[in-house]
């Protein structure tokens, strides 16, 4: 029987190992397919604080993995947790895959925190991949005005979407680029009036109407310089320069492995929280990404991992 789960490697869960680890609770940390969460996919992180000259994403995550086994976090490295089972005990029983030797292993738990994250929606279109390696090799394409809005000043950029979160970050990018322009694949966005309209009257801000991108285009250092468009209504394609492309089509909590356990989840998949980060199962809490979708900025994962680890070392000493 070991004190307390940790599931997930980003912000939250890393912040939650530092800070139960430090209570001497001995936190077993599952990595899963990812080690390091979203921020291993983006190059330069500007707005963490401590950080004055900016920090690449993956190294950021790799000081936070540093901090957590330091204070004697144990890390079950590519390893996923495939579900998780509430005994009749009071304790969990969790099974995982661990992904490089092909095994399936299980042990018991007094308490969890799932801190799986949320992964945002891509196109899927070819050489996407090679935007979201981490490495820097090739820039232009992000699905976070807030984090990256500011290396595209006095540009020309793109927001892919319809709804209310489009909106957002299309007005949030009119401080920094040149012009905005909003694609949305039909001839009316889904936002909110009030959402729509503000997007719509910004004179920095042009609706793209009726048209999906299909091909990126790049210049000879790998940056994004263009996409291809197609019109969905007459199939024809046309070329939108731009030097960023902001992806605004919803984000997917990693909740899947829950679907068994209980967990009351919301509408759209986050797992509902109480008081910060209890969920509807005693000993079991929920930091970062997988119950924010509002905020979804490491800062606030770091956050959120603290509160539950504080939460946890509570319901452990109780």
């Amino acid at each position: 029987m070991t004190n307390l789960a940790i599931i997930g490697s980003g912000p939250a869960g890393y912040t939650a190992a530092i800070y139960a680890a430090r209570a001497n609770l001995a936190p077993m940390l599952f990595t899963g397919r990812q080690a390091g969460g979203q921020l291993t996919t983006t190059t330069e992180v500007e707005n963490y604080p401590g950080f004055p000259e900016g920090i690449m994403g993956p190294e950021l995550m790799n000081r936070f993995e540093q901090q957590a086994v330091r204070f004697g976090t144990e890390m079950k490295t590519g390893c996923e947790v495939s579900s998780i089972t509430k005994d009749a005990d009071g304790a969990f029983t969790l099974k995982w895959h661990d992904l490089y030797q092909g095994t399936e292993e299980s042990a018991k738990f007094r308490a969890v925190i799932v801190a799986t994250g949320a992964s945002a929606r891509y196109l899927g279109l070819p050489g996407e991949k090679d935007f979201l390696d981490g490495t820097g090799k090739r820039t232009g394409v992000t699905a976070c005005a807030t984090c990256d809005g500011a290396f595209y000043k006095n540009v020309p950029v793109a927001v892919v979407g319809g709804g209310d979160t489009a909106c957002e970050e299309a007005s949030f990018l009119t401080k920094f680029a040149s012009k905005v322009h909003l694609i949305h694949r039909r001839d009316t966005l889904r936002a909110s009036k009030i959402m729509a309209d503000r997007a719509l009257k910004n004179p920095k801000i042009a609706a793209v109407w009726n048209a999906i991108p299909n091909a990126y285009h790049t210049n000879d250092k790998g940056k994004l310089e263009a996409v291809t468009l197609v019109d969905t209504v007459t199939g024809q394609e046309s070329r939108l320069e731009i030097k960023g492309l902001f992806m605004a089509i919803g984000h997917t909590p990693n909740t899947k492995f829950l679907k068994d356990t209980g967990v009351k989840l919301d509408g759209e998949g986050y797992i509902d929280v109480t008081h910060g980060c209890h969920t509807n199962i005693p000993g079991l809490f929920a930091a970062g990404d997988v119950r924010d979708h509002h905020y979804r900025q490491a800062i606030t994962a770091a956050g959120m991992g603290c509160m539950a680890a504080l939460e946890a070392e509570r319901f452990l000493s109780h």
